[in-house]
């Protein structure tokens, strides 16, 4: 069964924890860290001969362009992850429309071709914006895995559908793949990358992923981020210990799991799973 393996390609400094201790306008100051360590996943995909989607976010794309050409030269699919990795339910429509089609146009204007996936940052499709489905689906993309089924302070949706579903639109339909979740005593367990895989033991990671692939019969996507794998990025003074536990836990052991877990299951990028998946479903669940 083939699993889609995602990377959310921000650096350490944008994301949502940092909003309000680091300002938009001082991103120039934190450096380049995102090169090396996306370049270590791009080591350990080419190892395993492993396509991946990668979820670039526009303003790293605009000032490291060759970061963009290396990930797409390399085979990986290219999808928006936003350009300034703002909330999407702090934005009002018009403000997403626009933010969106800035990072796709600079993803097409590296790559040459038009990327049809989409992440929210910090999986900001909740109830509150679920409008901006609707505005993905006008602006072209088919592909979104940006509602996770669980309960969160800053995200999460609990009760949306955990599998790959179809949500249809009034400017068309658009493949919802939710990160990965195993239901245990009528509760979403969220099993499927970020923080979650950095702070639980692998083997306890794999035991639920393998009960998605075998017992749910379906597969589930991994989502990491460059930062996960950069143990010596600086620490910014100002985070509560809730959110430094969750930015720092795990992260010097997170490239050896990540190794792990590729030799562990099949993967590939988030259109080939989700396309996979629909070509075993029968026939009136296509529909």
């Amino acid at each position: 069964m083939l699993n889609a393996l995602t990377v959310d390609v921000e650096d350490f400094f944008q994301v949502s924890a940092y909003e309000k201790i680091v300002r938009y306008e001082d991103w120039d100051k934190y450096g380049n860290r995102v090169i090396n360590s996306t370049g270590k996943i791009l080591d350990l995909l080419k190892t395993r001969g492993i396509r991946a989607t990668f979820f670039i976010v526009g303003w790293t794309a605009e000032r490291f362009p060759e970061l963009v050409e290396q990930i797409f030269s390399a085979g990986h699919e290219i999808g928006v992850h936003s350009y300034r990795h703002r909330l999407i339910y702090n934005l009002t429509p018009d403000e997403f429309r626009a933010d969106v089609i800035k990072c796709r146009d600079i993803l097409e204007s590296i790559t040459g071709k038009r990327p049809v996936c989409f992440r929210a940052p910090s999986f900001s499709i909740t109830q509150k914006s679920l409008w901006a489905l609707n505005i993905l689906a006008e602006e072209g993309f088919e592909y979104d895995s940006s509602i996770y089924p669980i309960y969160h302070d800053r995200y999460g949706i609990p009760n949306s559908n955990p599998e790959i579903h179809e949500l249809k639109q009034p400017a068309g339909a658009i493949w919802e793949f939710p990160p990965a979740v195993y239901r245990i005593l009528g509760y979403n367990f969220p099993v499927s990358g970020g923080g979650y895989f950095r702070l639980y033991p692998y083997r306890l990671s794999r035991f639920f992923l393998r009960k998605i692939n075998q017992r749910l019969k379906r597969p589930f996507v991994i989502y990491v981020h460059p930062w996960e794998f950069d143990p010596q990025q600086p620490v910014i003074p100002g985070l509560s210990a809730v959110s430094k536990f969750r930015h720092h836990v795990g992260i010097g052991k997170n490239l050896s799991k990540l190794d792990r877990l590729t030799n562990d299951f099949q993967f590939g990028a988030l259109s080939e799973a989700i396309s996979q998946w629909r070509c075993f479903q029968p026939t009136q669940e296509r529909r």
